[in-house]
């Protein structure tokens, strides 16, 4: 049994996919902080020392507002949809320099059936990207050791959601990684099933998962000069 999530946190996510009012929700309120929010947060200040090993620039933070956790309320201003809350839970391990500037993350995705970890960069500004794709054509041995490693295929799955029909301009045809520079997204994601959310090793299988996606987040820290 996980120290963290459990059925209960499932049953709370499935309900509010069922019932995305503020009136469920409020009503409900008490097993939100009792099953998502509080495990959460306990889980992310277990993380820092597993993230601290990875990278001493990364942080971990338990903190209930501005820190690792999204809040769970949807901005409704500009979407048609006008439900108020997600159908997940997400955190983000962050860079201790990204207030200031555009800069990859770690990220863990609670959702019934859906929960994944990932690491990268999510629609980066046009200039992130363009940096990062030069990068990759200027060290596409490191990029290949990084991003197409076997081991690291086998585990993690490249987004390719969002993708150019072609090749950027300016870059040449017979480059070994010209797919990659199609990508809008860099990033990295493995599934979760809700058998290893809920489980007794959770903490150890996202510990390794940081650690194994360190070199995947510390190539495209380089590629924006940023420390890891």
């Amino acid at each position: 049994m996980s120290r963290y999530f459990s059925d209960a946190s499932f049953k709370f996510m499935r309900g509010l996919a069922r019932h995305n009012e503020r009136e469920w929700f409020h009503a409900h309120k008490h097993e939100y902080e009792a099953h998502v929010r509080g495990p959460f947060l306990a889980l992310i200040a277990d993380l820092q020392p597993a993230l601290r090993e990875v990278s001493e620039h990364y942080r971990a933070d338990p903190k209930t507002v501005g820190g690792s956790l999204f809040r769970i309320h949807r901005d409704t201003r500009f979407s048609g949809d006008k439900s108020p809350y997600k159908l997940w839970q997400g955190a983000r391990l962050f860079h201790e320099r990204s207030r200031e500037l555009e800069a990859p993350s770690f990220y863990l995705h609670l959702q019934p059936g859906h929960c994944f970890i990932g690491a990268g960069l999510w629609h980066p500004e046009p200039e992130t990207l363009r940096r990062i794709r030069q990068f990759i054509v200027d060290n596409p041995g490191s990029w290949a050791a990084a991003a197409h490693a076997a081991a690291f295929r086998k585990r993690y799955d490249l987004d390719d959601s969002e993708m150019l029909v072609r090749a950027p301009r300016g870059y040449p045809a017979d480059f070994a990684y010209l797919d990659d520079l199609r990508r809008k997204n860099h990033v990295a994601i493995r599934a979760l099933d809700d058998a290893t959310m809920t489980g007794p090793r959770l903490l150890a299988t996202l510990s390794d998962d940081l650690r194994r996606l360190g070199p995947f987040v510390d190539y495209l820290s380089a590629a924006l000069d940023l420390e890891f």
